[in-house]
């Protein structure tokens, strides 16, 4: 990792945070936590639940109340943008910021999520994107910064489906120039599944509380491909299960929700995340 290093004032324990609605769920602060335990620094990563009409005023109580940096999840990924100060560049074409910093009450938004996942599938399970067709579910927050990160993989073609096809033909649209890239209905991915080699769910479908659900019919799973799920709680979830059952590889949110957590610690502290002790942490909350 070699994220951007900032300056912290070394007299202050770190403030840190999520922001989310919901957030409860979230296995954020036991993560950084371990972090900062294991980094020797003193410190605090609290749960902050935020309601969308009040996501301005959240965002300015991290300068108020002196937060080194906050992550950001559902349903604020976008909307948190025009309430900072400045956007990275990689998070202002990805469209979505999920770690904020705080440099001396100059809040900069970036996107980690797409590097932390990119890493993940490549050390688990596909180690070469180039050529392979890659169907992915859902085109919110976290849809927008792994798309972004597979285009630069050299992706035989990359399909996004929505439940609102015009939302993910728009973003296949902005980023025609990225390279190949098409939006579709949900009730398209019938004709598509076939033809793919890895499919990605990216949308909530299958979450703790409801892990029984799948975001789409497990019967239409072709075998023998990989079936990549970012939900990490539970490890393996239902469209999973199912997957394996037909063959498949599969691969969970774990490793992304790791690595892009270790992005984030830092670029807030400037010092290598200790992943390891990261991961373990999120293991021993879920058994």
């Amino acid at each position: 990792m070699n994220a951007l290093k900032h300056t912290m004032s070394p007299e202050l324990p770190l403030l840190l945070g999520v922001m989310g609605d919901p957030v409860i769920q979230s296995k954020s602060p036991v993560m950084h936590q371990a972090a900062l335990r294991a980094s020797g620094l003193a410190g605090t990563y609290v749960p902050l639940h935020v309601e969308a009409r009040r996501l301005e005023e959240a965002i300015m109580g991290v300068r108020a109340l002196g937060f080194r940096g906050v992550n950001v999840t559902v349903p604020h990924k976008v909307d948190c943008i025009p309430f900072l100060d400045e956007v990275d560049e990689g998070a202002r074409a990805i469209g979505a910021v999920n770690t904020i910093v705080n440099d001396g009450g100059r809040l900069k938004g970036y996107n980690t999520d797409g590097i932390g996942y990119i890493r993940s599938l490549k050390e688990e399970a596909v180690s070469d994107l180039a050529g392979k067709n890659v169907l992915v579910l859902g085109s919110g927050g976290a849809a927008r910064g792994i798309v972004h990160a597979l285009l630069g993989e050299n992706p035989g073609r990359v399909t996004v489906a929505n439940r609102t096809a015009d939302k993910a033909r728009s973003l296949a649209a902005e980023w025609s120039g990225l390279g190949p890239l098409r939006g579709c209905g949900m009730e398209e991915i019938a004709g598509i599944l076939p033809e793919i080699d890895i499919l990605i769910n990216t949308t909530s479908v299958g979450m703790y509380p409801h892990p029984g659900q799948t975001p789409i019919d497990p019967a239409l799973l072709p075998s023998g491909i990989v079936v990549s799920d970012l939900i990490y709680n539970p490890l393996k979830t239902e469209l999973l299960i199912r997957a394996e059952q037909k063959g498949c590889r599969i691969h969970n949110g774990l490793g992304m929700f790791v690595y892009q957590g270790g992005y984030a610690f830092e670029y807030w502290t400037g010092l290598t995340a200790p992943v390891e002790a990261m991961r373990n942490a999120v293991l021993g909350t879920l058994g």
